[in-house]
């Protein structure tokens, strides 16, 4: 069985970014992608900030080549596959053995609410063709079939660790010599499903949200894709360009506390960010930086803080949430922290976690606040916590 799997290519679009370089621009200035919703038609387009990708659909699908009535979770996820596929140098490989693999919650869920309201109005109206890439898988084949990927299509769906368990069934297929490349991650747009879901649960914050802030209120919705490309040690050595970083280690544990909310003393995303140092054979002080889960919830920061304290303790990397730049991004947001993980590797950056103002209380520790360049980060973990108890931890390590 191989052993080492290598990033070597990477692409993202999110509400910082149309790109890796615009998205990193965005992450360095500390510019955040909340605001009033734009392009998602709702209710709520006064009343709850979002992280939308800044482009229309018309624009979107000039960029990804899909027609403008594809789903936007197609056109996201295009987008940021082609630039890692791109950026990898793999496709001009021959003969190679490749996979996709891509995470989503909502699939489309936003063309089937154009069916539905032009439907509910008149039951002779709306167009069916509007329903038929409902289904999460739809989309992967249809970017895909795009890329020209035929040896293997997959597509996970476990809430918002999605992304990360791509990754992992990604990189286990390049081990076991299944495949020799990989193109893994996550894609989900805003729809009206998801905005009210997450508002019922009331759980989104009216104001931009601060993860891991005494004071937090709640999450912020965002949209977006993350791919990164992964390849067998033989595949890297034939690439003009040196990969990224290697994907040393995984895990994904459930804590089955609740639908919903994660175990108060932490134990699934304890048992996930364990799992993956055993399998990277690191020692928690190893770790130079964590890329946090950190919605802005009161459940998911406890409980992630828990986890990091019995961890960690009393040795605390570096460590900050993203997602107060994009928002959560649901089934994408592993597939993006990825790609911004590899960047941390690669450059020696660690990124700030914004508006904190009031670190929480309960725990010795508190996410950084400006963005930084270290020299000798050699190992970052990316955490991932979603519906259901399902935790998963990705650890991105230095060649």
């Amino acid at each position: 069985m191989n052993t080492a799997v290598f990033v070597v290519g990477i692409g993202v679009i999110s509400g910082i970014g149309n790109n890796v370089a615009e998205c990193l621009d965005s992450l360095e200035n500390e510019k955040a992608g909340i605001d009033k919703i734009n392009y998602l038609s709702t209710n709520h387009r006064d009343l709850l900030p979002v992280a939308e990708v800044k482009l229309s659909n018309t624009e979107l699908s000039a960029i990804s080549g899909f027609a403008p009535s594809a789903s936007r979770t197609a056109m996201l996820s295009m987008i940021a596959a082609r630039e890692a596929w791109d950026n990898s140098g793999v496709k001009d490989l021959p003969g190679l053995r490749t996979g996709f693999v891509s995470a989503s919650t909502a699939g489309g869920i936003d063309k089937t609410e154009d069916f539905f309201t032009s439907f509910l109005a008149d039951n002779s109206k709306g167009r069916l063709r509007d329903v038929i890439n409902h289904e999460c898988g739809n989309i992967t084949t249809m970017v895909a079939e795009k890329l020209g990927i035929k040896n293997h299509i997959s597509t996970i769906s476990t809430a918002c660790s999605s992304s990360a368990n791509a990754i992992m069934y990604g990189a286990r297929l390049i081990k076991h010599n299944i495949l020799d490349v990989v193109v893994a991650g996550g894609t989900d747009a805003l729809t009206r499903f998801t905005l009210n879901g997450f508002n019922t649960l009331m759980v989104l914050d009216d104001q931009y949200c601060k993860p891991f802030d005494e004071k937090r209120n709640g999450l912020n919705l965002g949209e977006g894709a993350g791919y990164i490309v992964m390849v067998s040690e033989r595949v890297a050595a034939s690439l003009k360009q040196a990969p990224y970083c290697t994907l040393s280690g995984y895990f994904n544990a459930n804590d089955a506390y609740h639908q919903t909310s994660t175990s108060t003393n932490g134990d699934g995303p304890y048992m996930a960010m364990a799992g993956a140092l055993a399998m990277s054979g690191l020692q928690p002080e190893a770790i130079d930086y964590i890329n946090l889960h950190g919605t802005g919830t009161q459940n998911n920061d406890s409980s992630e803080g828990a986890a990091i304290q019995r961890l960690f303790h009393p040795h605390y990397p570096k460590m900050s949430s993203t997602k107060s730049f994009t928002g959560h991004t649901l089934g994408a947001s592993a597939g993006i922290e990825s790609v911004f993980s590899a960047l941390a590797i690669q450059q020696g950056i660690v990124y700030p976690n914004l508006r904190l103002q009031n670190p929480m209380v309960d725990f010795p520790f508190a996410p950084e606040t400006a963005f930084s360049k270290q020299s000798g980060l050699k190992h970052v973990l990316s955490n991932s916590v979603g519906f259901g108890g399902n935790c998963s931890s990705l650890i991105f390590s230095k060649l």
